[in-house]
C-alpha cells in the first residue's frame, strides 16, 4: 500500500506542472493578443534553445517616432497650405489690379469716344460752314458777273436795294474778277452813280474792313 502511493503523488505533481505551464502559456498568449507584451520577445531565451522556434520578436513602431512623423507631416501640410493661401492672395490682388486697370482703360476709351464724337461734330459744323461759305462765294461771284454784264444804271439800282455788307461783298468780288482777268474794274463807276452819302459810307467800310474779315 505504501509503495503504490508514491506513483500517484508523482502523477498528480506532473499533471499540476502541466496545468501550470498551460495556464502560464495561455496567459502569455492572452497578453500578447492584448498587445501588452511581445510573446516572442518575452520567450526569446526559450526560443533560442529550440532551433525551429528561433526568430525575432514582433516589431512594433515606437509611438514617439510615429508622433514625431505625424507632427512633421502636419507642419509640412501647414506650410503648403500657407503657401497656397499666399498664392491665392497674390492672385486675388493681381485680379483686382487687372479689374482696376480694365476700368481705367474703359473710362479712357469712353473719354476718347466722346472726344471723337465732339471732333466729328466740329468737323461737320466746319464743313457745313465751308459749304455755306463756298455757296455764298459762288452766289456773290455770280451776282458780280451778272451785274457787270448789265447797264451800269440798272446794276447800281439793284446794288442800292441791298444792304451795305452785301454791296461790299459784290464790289470786292467784282474787283477780284477784273484783276484776275486783267481788265479795269467797273466798281468806281458804280460808286459814282450812287447817292454820294451812301457811296461814301460803303467806300469807308470797304477801306476799314479788309475782305478777309468779312
Amino acid at each position: 500500500m505504501a509503495n503504490s502511493g508514491g506513483p500517484r503523488i508523482l502523477g498528480r505533481i506532473f499533471v499540476l506542472l502541466i496545468l501550470i505551464l498551460a495556464l502560464a502559456g495561455g496567459g502569455v498568449l492572452w497578453f500578447d493578443y492584448l498587445n501588452i507584451i511581445d510573446a516572442k520577445t518575452f520567450l526569446a531565451p526559450v526560443f533560442e534553445r529550440i532551433p525551429f522556434l528561433k526568430g525575432s520578436g514582433r516589431s512594433q513602431a515606437s509611438l514617439p517616432a510615429q508622433e514625431a512623423q505625424l507632427d512633421l507631416d502636419a507642419e509640412r501640410l501647414a506650410v503648403r497650405l500657407e503657401a497656397l493661401e499666399l498664392r491665392n492672395m497674390e492672385l486675388d490682388k493681381k485680379e483686382q489690379d487687372i479689374q482696376n486697370r480694365m476700368g481705367e482703360i474703359n473710362q479712357m476709351a469712353q473719354d476718347l469716344e466722346e472726344r471723337q464724337k465732339a471732333l466729328d461734330e466740329r468737323e461737320k459744323s466746319f464743313n457745313a460752314q465751308l459749304s455755306d461759305a463756298d455757296i455764298k462765294n459762288r452766289n456773290i461771284e455770280s451776282n458780280a458777273r451778272n451785274l457787270t454784264g448789265m447797264p451800269p444804271e440798272r446794276a447800281v439800282g439793284i446794288l442800292t436795294a441791298m444792304d451795305d455788307q452785301d454791296i461790299i461783298d459784290v464790289l470786292r468780288k467784282t474787283d477780284e474778277i477784273a484783276q484776275a482777268e486783267g481788265s479795269s474794274s467797273i466798281v468806281p463807276y458804280w460808286l459814282s452813280l450812287m447817292e454820294s452819302g451812301r457811296a461814301a459810307e460803303i467806300s469807308r467800310k470797304m477801306v476799314g474792313r479788309p475782305s478777309g474779315l468779312d
